[in-house]
């Protein structure tokens, strides 16, 4: 009699956490996505801690182990240890899945293979892969605006990012070959480099497998142009890759999406280079000793990989203070949306200054192109803004308050790890541990927090059958 209770006790247990599972997925696919990415980041810690993933086949301290297995799901670039020395071919191995799996999003993933298992996309699983592509589609009720991807879409999307992914990365690295070869690389140790950089490059990451990274590579115009194309493709998003393959000549049915992440992509990475050039021109230590082509060419590099791509040829230790406040600038605003890259995103920034521009005009609305663009997008936009500042600040303030650093090395290493993007001022590799663990959870917040949170204000859109009486505070 006993035994048959505890068995019926079992099954409801096991059905009680069934069901709370179901209403995780379906209701919030911005906090499922979140619990999974933790899972991920957990796993890859325990596996990058044992000995066989380490090149000694010593057991990694688990400040560096969860630290890395951050940087990596989180497509992030920074990292406490030697990547070229520290870690074993099996190490580099999980590190190389971990980033594809981290750039292409849980969500997305998961919906790829229940499309490949199932050989068709259920309704529910069209809304979760919506919600990771989307966050405004996390809210209930009718959408009545038009979206980027509609919900029929999701299913050519999915397989536009597997396809855009493999093709990109088998493309790049097929370039990066020869150039790798010439640079002195051993030919054989070039087959697993080359689709490391491809890699590394297309999901905005920034590891580097060989000693010394890209430096090698310094006066090698056509391998450093391949990885700004490949970051490039990598930090414009999913979305915009699937409207490009679709209409790519056709420019009067892109969406406004892609519209305002192409112009904004390409007005940053000008600007960038353009104000990277005045400000080091003359800086003896980065591009001073340079001809004025290597200089050019060399700040329009260093502003593509501000942008979340982490590579870097010069020390960033060797800029100027205004040069690197203008980096880390450049970093806060990151890539494209549904992308590779972190940072707020450049449609936000776009989304914002055009409020600002329809205020200074006087305009009832915010208008591009001949669209619309509705209150709770810029309501949403501000508040990335704004939660992504909070993070930013309270976590410069709490690793400088550890390590009493210069504060423009801890802004840049904290910008750079909410952006995920990579590059350092030196500061990372010299963190104690407590500063470590304070880094690794800026990160994860700078890689999920600001999608939960616009899931989140996406959901407490309502509609009100009331208005109340107007008071106008003073602002400014």
């Amino acid at each position: 009699m006993s035994g048959n209770v505890t068995a019926l006790a079992r099954r409801r247990g096991f059905a009680r956490a069934g069901a709370f599972f179901k209403r995780l997925v379906t209701s919030s696919p911005s906090r499922f996505a979140i619990a999974v990415f933790a899972a991920l980041i957990l796993l890859f810690t325990g596996i990058l801690s044992l000995p066989i993933s380490s090149a000694d086949r010593t057991i990694t301290p688990l400040s560096d182990a969860l630290f890395t297995a951050m940087s990596t799901i989180c497509v992030t670039g920074l990292t406490t240890v030697d990547m070229a020395t520290h870690w074993s071919a099996f190490g580099n191995v999980v590190i190389f899945l971990g980033v594809n799996i981290g750039a292409m999003g849980v969500l997305t993933l998961a919906s790829l293979m229940g499309m490949v298992i199932s050989k068709r996309l259920g309704l529910r699983a069209k809304l979760l892969a919506a919600g990771d592509t989307n966050p405004l589609r996390a809210h209930g009720g009718p959408v009545n605006e038009s979206q980027t991807v509609r919900l029929g879409e999701v299913g050519q999307l999915l397989t536009t990012v597997a396809l855009s992914t493999l093709i990109i990365e088998a493309a790049v690295a097929l370039l990066l070959y020869p150039g790798l070869v010439m640079a002195g690389i051993d030919p054989f140790v070039a087959l697993w480099e080359a689709p490391y950089y491809a890699a590394m490059s297309f999901t905005n990451t920034g590891f580097t497998p060989n000693a010394g990274g890209v430096t090698i590579f310094a006066d090698d115009y056509f391998v450093l142009t391949v990885l700004m194309i490949s970051v490039f493709l990598g930090s414009i998003g999913f979305p915009v890759i699937y409207t490009l393959a679709r209409h790519t000549w056709h420019v009067k049915r892109w969406s406004l999406h892609t519209k305002l992440t192409l112009i904004t992509t390409v007005l940053l990475f000008i600007a960038g280079a353009a104000v990277i050039l005045v400000l080091e021109y003359d800086n003896m230590r980065t591009f001073g000793s340079m001809d004025a082509v290597d200089t050019t060419f060399q700040a329009f590099f260093l502003s593509s990989m501000t942008r979340s791509g982490g590579f870097n040829v010069i020390d960033m230790a060797d800029l100027n203070g205004s040069s690197m406040l203008a980096v880390c600038m450049l970093m806060f605003v990151g890539g494209g949306s549904a992308s590779t890259a972190g940072g707020i995103k450049v449609t936000t920034l776009a989304v914002l200054a055009l409020a600002v521009w329809s205020e200074a005009k006087g305009r009832q609305s915010v208008e591009a192109f001949g669209r619309r663009i509705p209150s709770d997008v810029q309501r949403v936009a501000l508040s990335v803004v704004a939660w992504g500042a909070t993070i930013v600040a309270v976590s410069t303030i709490v690793i400088a308050q550890i390590t009493k650093a210069d504060i423009i090395d801890v802004l840049f290493d904290v910008i750079s790890a909410f952006a995920t993007v990579g590059l350092s001022s030196g500061l990372t590799g010299e963190l104690p541990d407590s500063a470590t663990y304070v880094l690794a959870t800026t990160i994860f917040m700078g890689r999920v927090g600001t999608v939960t949170l616009a899931a989140a204000v996406a959901a407490t859109s309502r509609s009100q059958l009331y208005s109340l009486p107007v008071e106008r505070p003073i602002v400014g």
